[in-house]
């Protein structure tokens, strides 16, 4: 959805800037692909100091159009960065390039981190379901599912919290990541209304050729104001031996810019995405739950006719708690609680990273990712830009600001514009099956 607003933000300029501007537009195309390149590329994830970018697409714009709009004399590459100098005073595209800057930086660094946040989400559960089962958990499913048929009771469903304690045991370290998750998700929710409040990123997003035709509206309107203060700071420039050409052609009318609102099919995503997160919250400790109504068929609680691990009857042991501190003394599963799984405990990590950078987006500061790839978008219908945008970027300077820096997983196969909530639970409800075809083999 964002990289739609941006798409149809760059076609509307590519439709309507020939016929607005004439030359100033045909002449200086590159500096408009250029910029809506580097925007998607920060949305993508890359490196990319997105205040720099700005400031260095006006300053471009500017020097290129006060050549073409003074062609009667010769600017040298040296008079253009004295004009540049000046160009904060004299304020030549009006508020435009200080308004757009606050209020685009806001949108996109909400709107990238937001989906990030996703495909860290969907990466960390994809990196946990791939963890294996113990030997002792492998033997403990193997005697909830398998042994009542060995006793002639292949009817008899295993009682409730005797399947609480297996899988609670077996799935103790993946309980660990509850905090950190619901931290995630708690501000997912929180930048979710961000995006749908006071950084308006529906209107900011998808409004960006009107900005920048109305800065160079400003700029036109006050040429002769702004010449003269120019000239007055950097000098007269020599008159050209090329002659000038007529400035009637520069522009030929104007031709009205309108922006679509869609702010009510984001707020539809916003409130879908909002209840699809809260709903995660407690994803990983109610998974012992799910499990065993919807994988195992357990019995109820207080049924006293199931498998209790021994004979049809009661379970009487207590439920353990969740985590891996609370299998010291499971009944089920053995479980060495002073060695944590290392892959799940990474995991952990990259969740507080993400939750710290979401934080940040909160407030408007960006954090930049040291592996992001301009991959991440994925190949999702929307998301499509031309191949000479898409493919190009500015050579920057060095960022005279050092950005807050950390490194995330490499994500696999995930999009941002198609990363959904609603998937990341099916991953994880895997690994219970995993382990009762592992267990079918050893019984083999």
């Amino acid at each position: 959805y964002f990289q739609d607003l941006l798409n149809k933000s760059e076609k509307a300029l590519y439709d309507a800037f020939p016929s607005m501007y004439g030359e100033l537009y045909t002449q200086n195309m590159k500096v408009f692909k250029d910029l809506y390149s580097e925007l998607r590329r920060y949305y993508r994830g890359s490196n990319i100091n997105l205040e720099e970018a700005l400031n260095e697409f006006w300053t471009r714009l500017l020097e290129r159009l006060f050549k073409l709009m003074n062609p009667q004399y010769h600017i040298t590459d040296e008079y253009l960065d004295c004009m540049v100098k000046h160009a904060e005073q004299h304020k030549p595209f009006g508020e435009v390039p200080r308004d757009l800057k606050v209020k685009a930086t806001r949108a996109f660094i909400a709107a990238r981190s937001y989906a990030q946040g996703f495909l860290v989400g969907s990466d960390v559960v994809k990196k946990v379901s791939q963890v294996s089962l113990s030997h002792e958990c492998t033997r403990a499913i193997m005697k909830l599912m398998y042994c009542p048929h060995c006793r002639g009771m292949s009817s008899v469903k295993p009682c409730n919290n005797y399947c609480l304690n297996v899988v609670k045991g077996c799935l103790a370290n993946q309980a660990d990541l509850n905090t950190e998750w619901k931290y995630l998700m708690d501000s997912l929710v929180v930048v979710a209304d961000r995006i749908d409040g006071p950084y308006n990123v529906d209107t900011v997003i998808g409004t960006i050729h009107m900005r920048i035709a109305e800065a160079i509206s400003n700029l036109q309107e006050n040429k002769d104001s702004i010449t003269a203060k120019v000239f007055q700071g950097c000098g007269n420039p020599k008159i050209s031996t090329k002659g000038s050409s007529s400035d009637d052609k520069k522009r030929r009318g104007k031709v009205a810019l309108e922006a679509k609102s869609s702010a009510q099919a984001l707020e539809m995503l916003v409130l879908d995405a909002k209840g699809n997160l809260t709903a995660l919250k407690t994803y990983w400790i109610t998974l012992p739950s799910s499990l065993c109504s919807k994988k195992v068929m357990a019995s109820s609680a207080a049924d006293d006719k199931c498998w209790n691990g021994m004979t049809k009857g009661s379970y009487l042991p207590e439920v353990m708690g969740d985590g891996l501190a609370n299998q010291i003394n499971n009944p089920e599963v053995e479980v060495d609680i002073t060695k944590p799984d290392m892959t799940i405990r990474q995991q952990i990590m990259q969740l507080k990273i993400m939750t710290n950078r979401l934080g940040n987006a909160n407030i408007g500061n960006d954090v930049d990712f040291q592996d992001a790839s301009d991959d991440m978008s994925g190949s999702g219908s929307g998301d499509s830009c031309p191949d000479d945008v898409c493919g190009k970027r500015l050579s920057k300077s060095p960022s005279t600001r050092q950005p807050e820096t950390h490194a995330i997983p490499k994500q696999s196969g995930h999009g941002i514009n198609g990363a959904s909530s609603r998937s990341l639970p099916s991953a994880f409800l895997l690994l219970l099956s995993v382990a009762f075809i592992a267990t079918q083999h050893l019984w083999r």
